[in-house]
């Protein structure tokens, strides 16, 4: 069950108060597949809005992102865009289905490129070590892109408080629960950001 995955980047000095005006264009236009996400970055890049939808039929997906692609003003703020991309996504099979709920109000976005060959390794040391490091704090999502840049992973750790997430890591890393054996030698990039939840955002 694919995820599209998409990151909206706007003019400075909109943001963040346009991110009101897509939750009426999303009920005005819905989609095939199933809102899940829309969250605001804090910390790293800014001016951006990550939007995740679940799918059933690859087909849906291609045909929603068409839509959008024709529409005049695409999430009701067309003039403050900059930049839009989306990308599918497939969950890591031994990680939970997204669903909506509370989990944050602080969600780290870290995405990594992973080398030619790299994936299969990763998955696997990450489903050997994935079950003791979620003992510490849960993992929400765990996906590998299947367009755009390949293989790039993405992993959503949510925390109450960027104090727990300091807390949390430096445990973690200190203990050797984490990062996985093995799994850093197959990543050529690495990414980290800080997003927020929108307030219509069905993962909070």
């Amino acid at each position: 069950m694919p995820y599209d995955v998409t990151y909206i980047t706007v003019r400075p000095n909109t943001f963040p108060k346009i991110v009101g005006s897509i939750e009426p264009w999303l009920k005005a236009h819905p989609r095939k597949g199933e809102l899940l996400a829309c969250l605001v970055s804090e910390i790293g890049e800014l001016c951006r809005i990550m939007l995740i939808h679940r799918y059933t039929h690859d087909a849906d997906m291609l045909s929603d992102r068409d839509t959008i692609l024709r529409s005049p003003n695409p999430f009701g703020i067309g003039e403050a865009i900059t930049n839009i991309t989306t990308d599918s996504y497939t969950p890591f099979p031994f990680v939970a289905p997204l669903t909506p709920g509370q989990y944050g109000p602080i969600f780290e976005v870290r995405t990594y490129l992973i080398k030619a060959g790299g994936l299969a390794p990763s998955i696997d040391a990450w489903e050997k070590q994935a079950p003791v490091r979620q003992k510490l704090s849960p993992i929400l999502a765990a996906m590998y892109s299947t367009t755009g840049d390949v293989a790039r992973f993405l992993h959503i750790w949510p925390y109450p408080d960027l104090n727990t997430r300091a807390a949390t890591r430096k445990t973690a890393v200190e203990t050797g629960i984490w990062p996985p054996a093995g799994g850093p030698d197959h990543l050529q990039t690495m990414r980290t950001e800080i997003f927020l939840p929108a307030a219509f955002s069905p993962i909070r």
